[in-house]
């Protein structure tokens, strides 16, 4: 069952876009949000494109039977006709294992068939998901588990052993063809599930929740970001445009799931395109691997964070992907020398995109012109960007920096509701007929080009993860031998940026420092998950503070150091520690 006039107006939007897909000026000038009362987009969209569609929606390179028996490192391709079959399917068996729409579903799953699956399946029921990580540790797991009041898990069975033990009342199930811990549900039983088309009990409201975004903030709990039914998957027409991906396109996203880039780049932006979902499992995710899927599956559009840019650099980009057209990178901006060797090898133009877990993309740099280094780009479609004075509230003039910051009069659709549960947090967010990104930028004196400036906060961003000092501080603070705590970050050749420590020893551990900064920091990486792991820790004898008695970490940050003595992280992590993210070529594989 669709709601056929929702399809014709997001078909509408959607075809002016790649009308336009090279005229940024037209698309700006003419594209309007469709709009929409009820939609359901795996219903009224993927499910209406799918309809005896047996191209391939779904390439998923190095794991070719979806998880499930541990089948060789192949491609296994996916059509839309199947996906649309098997995700009703899906959705009838959870619905019969106690789904209802409105239920909270936490995922943590693997870049295998479960995932696309499953996504699909929890928007036809309209159940609300609750992306994670898989390298998510039990507390981060304990907390969403509680403040998102998860009523579903949906995880692999070799990271169940994580939620032993875990307080709530939940719905176990396991996929992966591995043992589970027991008490979980076998994913494998919905294969043999009755496969009757998917009925919805009831029409989804336009506005009806779909996604609990965690992203991290200045303090230790990180904020839970509420997307709808059509603030993702209507408001990526802006991450479609950006990217440049046109129907049957072979697009590649280099993200993990639980991360929204996912969601941006590897679901929405593709689909909505009516392209094919390229993705790679983490067993083959390296420069080489990367480089031989670009050259042997002819992709056409491209994204990937900077620090995969980096490392293809690295290893040497080699001859132009045959087939390759498009090529985008989120993150942050790119250094102009990487822009250069890119299209010196390969002829196409890596195009910068700035958005945010709350929202889609906002600004980029769109296709067929091109980019100015260092600069944000436009304006995407849809969205009314200014900036304003953090000092008087309004816009400010050309020349000056200035909060990156929506107008409200004419909200995007890809815009957040809010932040769960934090009132104050959401009031402060959508001040004064403005949404506030929180992050500085630059607007020249033309009164059109923007340059990134930074946060309005502390933190900064690791291998293209974001890092919050607080979070890592807190940890710190729980070893005994920790007296005071401030992370601040130090420059790295490839992730930009990676966490140290500067620590105060109580007395009890002053008589024997090289054996506490260790201690310290073999419990710091037990306690965080892999990619913040602290990657050097200095001590020393006070740290700054402000007159009030607040941790200067500005100070930290630009001197790099007090002059104490440093010790680094281990090659290899501690008997207990996670394992850090696999380093290839001097990157962290993956990146997100």
């Amino acid at each position: 069952m669709n709601n056929p006039q929702a399809t014709a107006a997001f078909r509408a939007a959607r075809d002016l876009l790649l009308k336009h897909r090279t005229d940024p000026d037209a698309a700006a000038a003419e594209f309007r949000w469709p709009e929409l009362t009820h939609f359901n987009w795996a219903l009224d969209w993927f499910d209406v494109i799918a309809r005896d569609n047996w191209n391939t929606a779904l390439r998923l390179i190095g794991d070719a039977d979806g998880g499930r028996n541990g089948g060789p490192q192949t491609d296994a391709e996916v059509s839309f006709a199947e996906l649309s079959r098997r995700s009703g399917q899906l959705a009838n068996w959870l619905r019969e294992t106690g789904v209802r729409r409105g239920d909270r579903m936490l995922l943590a799953l693997h870049n295998r068939l479960p995932l696309w699956e499953t996504m699909l399946a929890a928007i036809k029921l309209g159940a609300v998901i609750v992306p994670t990580y898989a390298t998510a540790t039990p507390d981060d797991l304990a907390d969403r588990l509680a403040r998102a009041e998860v009523r579903h898990v949906v995880t692999e069975a070799s990271l169940t052993s994580r939620f032993t033990g875990l307080p709530g009342d939940w719905t176990k199930i396991a996929t992966g063809g591995g043992p589970a811990a027991p008490g979980w549900l076998p994913y494998e039983d919905s294969y043999t599930a009755p496969a009757e088309p998917f009925e919805p009990d009831a029409p989804t409201s336009a506005d009806d929740p779909l996604f609990i975004y965690f992203t991290s903030g200045t303090t230790s709990r990180p904020k839970m970001v509420l997307h709808t039914h059509t603030s993702y998957p209507v408001g990526h027409l802006s991450g479609m445009y950006w990217n440049g991906v046109r129907p049957g396109d072979a697009h590649l996203n280099i993200s993990a799931p639980g991360w929204a880039k996912h969601a941006w780049s590897s679901f929405f932006v593709p689909w909505n395109a009516e392209a094919t979902v390229v993705a790679l499992d983490t067993s083959v995710s390296g420069p080489a691997d990367i480089l031989g899927v670009l050259r042997t599956r002819d992709i056409t559009t491209f994204c990937a964070p900077p620090t995969v840019w980096r490392g293809l650099l690295a290893k040497g980009l080699g001859a132009p992907p045959p087939r390759l057209r498009e090529a985008a990178c989120a993150g942050e901006p790119l250094e102009t020398s990487l822009l250069e060797r890119v299209h010196d090898a390969w002829g196409v133009y890596v195009r910068d995109g700035y958005g945010q877990t709350e929202t889609t993309g906002q600004l980029g740099h769109t296709p067929g012109r091109r980019p100015e280094p260092g600069t944000m780009g436009r304006p995407l479609p849809g969205y009314p960007v200014t900036v304003v004075d953090p000092g008087t509230g309004r816009p400010t003039a050309p020349g000056a920096t200035g909060e990156l910051c929506l107008d409200l009069t004419n909200r995007p659709m890809g815009l957040m509701t809010g932040y769960l549960g934090d009132d104050r947090r959401t009031a402060s967010a959508f001040a004064g007929g403005y949404y506030h990104t929180g992050d500085l930028v630059h607007l020249d004196a033309d009164g059109a080009t923007l340059r990134y400036a930074g946060r309005d906060d502390d933190m900064f961003k690791s291998f293209d993860y974001r890092i919050s000092p607080l979070e890592l501080e807190r940890v710190l603070l729980r070893h005994p031998a920790v007296a005071q705590a401030a992370v601040a970050p130090v420059p790295h050749p490839v992730g930009m940026w990676v966490p140290k420590a500067f620590v105060v020893l109580t007395p009890a551990w002053r008589d024997r420092p090289s054996a506490a900064a260790r201690a310290v920091l073999d419990h710091a990486s037990a306690e965080l998950p892999a990619e913040k792991h602290i990657a050097s820790l200095e001590l020393a004898e006070t740290l700054p503070v402000t007159a009030s008695g607040k941790t200067r970490r500005a100070a930290l940050r630009a001197a790099g150091t007090l002059g104490g003595p440093v010790t680094e992280l281990t090659p290899e992590p501690p008997v207990g520690a996670k394992a850090p993210p696999e380093r290839r070529g001097g990157c962290v594989w993956p990146p997100f």
